[in-house]
């Protein structure tokens, strides 16, 4: 059994439970192609490594030739750990990832958040900034970073301005409310984080 599952997110949209509105996050777990398998004998543990085929070769059926030049054939490439490998494992077949769920599991899914560039501190870290009344100059300036004579430097780890998001983040403890019969569409509860066509994984909490 694998511990978590590779895919790609669709977008939001909602589903409906008896008389309840569910808001739910589409992630598309197809198209995986099983590109490596690593042993505990050879590489120190055990791992699945699947590639996801670029969009002019998603139709086509896999050959052990594309493994050559996986950069060429393969847009993503990445690893799924295992206990114990399947035993009918064979590198070039697809990798089946909507079977290894159950609706009502509880997930935690991580994922890339969403890239807002050069920020200041009112957006970035959530400050107040100076009163906006009477005249005031200032905006969103930063305002005062440190001491003058006493310290003359910044402390490290100040919050002030810079890169805001493409940060890796975690959200835990979500239920599969769905999983599509006639496409490899995994529905979770909530939002995940990243922007629609970013790669999530889905990860099984371990008990």
């Amino acid at each position: 059994m694998v511990s978590g599952i590779w895919g790609k997110k669709i977008g939001m949209t909602q589903l409906f439970s008896g008389d309840k509105v569910v808001p739910v996050t589409a992630i598309n777990v197809g198209n995986w192609i099983v590109t490596g398998i690593k042993t505990k004998e050879r590489d120190g543990y055990n791992a699945i490594q699947v590639g996801c085929p670029r969009k002019r070769y998603l139709d086509q059926k896999a050959v052990v030739s594309w493994m050559k030049k996986p950069q060429q054939y393969f847009s993503v490439i990445r690893e799924i750990r295992v206990a114990d490998l399947p035993e009918n494992l064979a590198i070039g077949q697809r990798a089946d990832f909507n079977t290894q769920l159950q609706e009502g599991e509880q997930v935690d899914v991580f994922g890339t958040s969403k890239g807002k560039g050069f920020a200041g501190v009112v957006k970035r870290w959530n400050f107040n900034g100076p009163p906006a009344s009477h005249g005031s100059t200032m905006g969103k300036t930063t305002g005062s970073i440190g001491f003058l004579r006493s310290q003359g430097k910044v402390i490290k780890g100040k919050r002030m301005p810079g890169h805001m998001g493409v940060q890796r983040l975690a959200v835990k403890n979500l239920n599969i409310v769905k999983i599509a019969e006639d496409a490899p569409v995994v529905f979770v509860k909530g939002a995940i984080p990243g922007h629609a066509g970013s790669l999530v994984f889905i990860q099984r909490q371990v008990k």
